[in-house]
């Protein structure tokens, strides 16, 4: 069993009876005592870092002591959590917080791409894979990152932005609105919404929600899903099939579905023993990876590794209420960050389950051309010559040109809400600079001057509060950095300066702990 450093919970968590059934029958009796005990004890902490700004804030000997996750990049456990909400680099997008099992998703894609891609994360909020991938992926790659969720795709959004990498597209749609985007990618991630029982000890709300009419629900629907998306991955293309459940209907009896009946080959992903990840808890034979947590340091986690048949491709139908499940009756998993989802309709999303209307007027170029672009808003950055320029409506957006013709194929049949760069936004003869270039990778970081901020003044900016300036700093567009890491632009017009931090990204908390556990010291294990 594995000996977790962290403390016990306050109370004991009451399992439903059929789930203990189910699970000990899965497990067998020693094993299912040992995991019990588990869902007693803390979830662990874990974080990322962002490999193209964290370096620049912290050099190597600050992680001297820290614990990394084994199977994972740049990624560690953290002793302690820090209030992750008043530390400038979490917004400034410098390390991301992510559960340490589904950092697995990284070895997966290590593994099989060695050559730039393109990749759909399908049900992608709230960004911790995606952003996972993003790192991971061959430079020349673009990630596709989806979520049906209006609100939670806004949040998706913003934190591919903070990520900061430009060959990226966030859209809004359902997995049926894929299915015409015929051979489109060559890697597919499918994060499925499930019943969420490995979320259990982080989040009581999944216990009492927790049902086997729900499970099957979920196993229903999660084939729905992967039939809708199933035509846009290429023959010969990679499928990395996850959840964050423990039972074999969601997990190993999809994965036998799929290789038998879409018709794809399951495939192996080194790992060492020392880890903890079990293998197939079934009859069958085929390589899948379990996360249990009383085996490995993180929450329950399950993967598959997929190769799409060249031939022989079968066409699934639902055409019964007993056959599908519609997506919606999709909901967020309440508290639930890695997964968000389970199986209600959200509130007040009318999109839900609907196809996505397309009209040419919102999925091409909008407005004035490339030739309304001007040259100076070009130099924001560092490559120009490597993007395509398009103003659409009031906002000036910068694309890799590498990637135009599948950009278009996108904009033809999604919703799309965010892709590269977004500039500058239009206002009468001004460009403003918008919030997504200064957390850019690609932004050119000596057009514009360069203020370094105290810890005070970056929560004021990142509260959307003003920002006081000495009285010699210039006038004009300024761009604002905490420990030299970009956090966004102000304009300063002498008496004040206004503030560009985007409303809905702001800390709405005026509450500031006196005494704060800073990341340097949670890296730090307890003696």
């Amino acid at each position: 069993m594995y000996n977790e450093h962290y403390n016990q919970s306050d109370s004991k968590m009451e399992l439903p009876a059929s789930f203990i059934e189910r699970t000990r029958e899965l497990l067998g009796d020693a094993a299912y005592t040992e995991f019990e005990t588990a869902l007693q004890v803390e979830t662990p902490v874990s974080i990322r870092l962002n490999p193209a700004k964290a370096m620049r804030v912290w050099k190597s000997a600050s992680f001297e002591r820290a614990v990394p996750v084994p199977w994972a990049t740049d990624a560690y456990y953290l002793s302690r959590r820090p209030a992750f909400t008043f530390d400038p680099l979490f917004h400034a997008g410098c390390y991301y917080v992510q559960e340490a099992s589904s950092m697995f998703v990284e070895r997966a894609l290590r593994t099989y791409v060695d050559r730039p891609v393109v990749m759909l994360d399908l049900c992608a909020a709230p960004g911790g894979k995606s952003t996972l991938c993003r790192a991971a992926l061959p430079e020349g790659s673009l990630l596709v990152a989806n979520e049906v969720m209006r609100n939670r795709s806004q949040i998706l959004a913003e934190n591919l932005i903070k990520w900061g990498h430009p060959e990226v597209v966030v859209t809004n749609n359902d997995p049926a609105d894929f299915t015409s985007l015929t051979h489109v990618f060559d890697v597919l991630l499918t994060d499925v919404p499930c019943s969420g029982e490995g979320m259990f000890r982080k989040d009581p709300v999944a216990v009492a929600e927790w049902s086997e009419a729900n499970v099957q629900l979920c196993w229903q629907r999660q084939r729905r899903i992967l039939s809708d998306v199933w035509p846009a991955l290429k023959p010969g293309g990679l499928l990395l099939y996850s959840t964050c459940t423990f039972n074999r209907e969601e997990n190993e009896d999809n994965v036998a579905w799929i290789a038998d009946t879409l018709g794809a080959e399951v495939l192996e992903v080194a790992t060492d023993s020392s880890w903890g990840i079990t293998g197939n808890l079934t009859d069958s034979s085929f390589p899948v990876y379990r996360f249990l947590p009383h085996r490995t340091r993180g929450e329950g986690f399950f993967l598959a590794v997929l190769r799409k048949q060249d031939e022989g491709l079968v066409s699934v139908s639902y055409d019964s209420a007993e056959d599908y499940v519609g997506i919606e009756t999709m909901e967020l998993e309440p508290g639930d960050s890695s997964k968000g989802k389970s199986g209600k309709k959200e509130k007040g999303d009318k999109r839900v389950g609907k196809k996505a209307k397309v009209g040419k007027g919102k999925m091409v170029a909008e407005g004035k051309g490339t030739g309304a672009v001007p040259a100076e808003v070009k130099e924001w950055l560092r490559d120009a010559t490597a993007y395509d320029f398009i103003v659409r409506a009031d906002d000036i957006e910068a694309f890799p040109r590498a990637h135009a013709s599948v950009y278009a194929q996108l904009r033809s049949q999604l919703k799309v809400l965010h892709a590269g760069v977004t500039l500058a936004t239009m206002k009468g003869k001004d460009c403003l600079p918008h919030p997504s270039l200064a957390l850019s990778n690609a932004l050119a970081l000596d057009k514009f001057p360069v203020v370094d901020l105290s810890e005070a003044q970056a929560l004021a900016f990142l509260r959307k509060e003003a920002v006081t300036l000495e009285p010699e700093v210039p006038r004009g567009w300024l761009l604002l950095t905490f420990r030299n890491i970009p956090l966004g632009f102000v304009k300063n017009i002498g008496n004040r300066a206004n503030n560009l931090y985007p409303a809905e990204w702001r800390i709405r908390s005026t509450y500031l702990p006196e005494e704060r556990i800073t990341l340097e010291e949670a890296l730090c294990p307890l003696d």
